[in-house]
């Protein structure tokens, strides 16, 4: 059984990219004057905001086909897709911070990581499955 350590540090990675978005909902917050609960007022808080959420709601995709390609595939491919991954993020984030119609290559490189982990998981389980069968 491999050990998964690089799946398990581009995790723990991917947790603090995350919460470095929360930090900067924050530090948006301080700079508009905007305290919450509000959502509105400002268009940079409110790119800030949303670019947190859909991480948020690309997170469990994303570690689900992470996780699961490197028990079933490669860990080290796992690994190096979740580093693709992480800087689509980021992209994704400096882009749509800066302005909405500049998130696109930040989006397309993390969802194309996430395709490939969860379809490349996928397509190894169903072929585990008709060679093994269920058991």
């Amino acid at each position: 059984m491999q050990p998964h350590i690089l799946v398990a540090i581009v995790t723990l990675l991917s947790v603090l990219i995350y919460v470095t978005m929360g930090v900067r909902v924050g530090a948006a917050r301080v700079k508009s004057g905007i305290a919450a609960p509000a959502m509105t007022g400002d268009p940079v808080l409110e790119r800030t905001i949303r670019a947190h959420y859909n991480t948020l709601e690309w997170l469990p995709v994303y570690l689900a086909g992470l996780w699961l390609f490197a028990i079933y595939w490669n860990d080290l491919v796992a690994a190096g897709l979740g580093v693709v991954w992480i800087i689509g993020r980021i992209l994704y984030v400096r882009g749509y911070v800066a302005a909405a119609e500049k998130r696109e290559l930040g989006f397309g490189i993390q969802t194309l990581a996430t395709a490939v982990l969860v379809l490349g998981a996928l397509g190894r389980l169903v072929y585990l499955l008709i060679k093994f069968g269920p058991a």
